[in-house]
């Protein structure tokens, strides 16, 4: 019997050794293997969810701004003041020299190229001139100041390049949203 006892004991011992080195070694692996993956793929649901929530702010401040681009009423447009699509031909005495500028929508701002935007601090200085006004612009580094010089009837080439622009801007803000829309690349989770 003592043989049966030993015997015992020993497939007792084998258990207790298994389920010591499962408590101590591979369970505490697996958890934290499963842990890191949950943590992982927490953080991806995170930054999809934050991603969801931009997407969805832009596509609602890209619907406003068509709306407004949209809303833009040509016959509205005075033809005798700076306004939106007004060539301005400005003179700069600081510097004596001349400069051309056309008031475009933030979308069509290219201010090297002489486009400027009806809500810069220079757009917003001569919106609603006429030629012959002086304009005080505040920038960045200080001031300067122009004198209108010519502004051009431009209401029918106006006409004609809002009626241009109004599809390539659909195209730009689809665009937009499109490239806005993709998933960033996320970055595997490591374990």
């Amino acid at each position: 019997m003592s043989s049966g006892v030993a015997e015992v004991k020993q497939k007792l011992q084998a258990e207790l050794d298994d389920l010591e080195s499962e408590l101590r070694v591979h369970l505490p692996k697996e958890i934290n293997a499963r842990l890191s993956l949950a943590i992982c793929e927490r953080t991806r649901n995170t930054n999809a969810l934050q991603r969801q929530t931009m997407v969805k702010a832009r596509i609602r401040e890209l619907r406003q701004r068509m709306s407004e681009v949209a809303s833009i009423d040509l016959s509205k447009i005075p033809r005798d003041k700076a306004s939106y699509g007004s060539t301005l031909l400005l003179y700069d005495s600081e510097r004596e020299e001349e400069v051309t500028y056309r008031l475009v929508t933030p979308e069509e701002s290219d201010p090297a190229a002489g486009f400027i935007s009806t809500v810069s601090p220079i757009g917003r200085s001569l919106m609603g001139k006429e030629a012959g006004d002086e304009v005080v612009v505040s920038i960045p580094s200080g001031s300067r100041r122009f004198e209108i010089r010519k502004l051009p009837h431009f209401m029918m080439k106006l006409r004609s390049d809002v009626m241009k622009l109004l599809p390539s801007l659909l195209v730009i803000v689809l665009t937009a949203v499109a490239n806005f829309s993709q998933p960033a690349n996320s970055e595997s989770c490591a374990i």
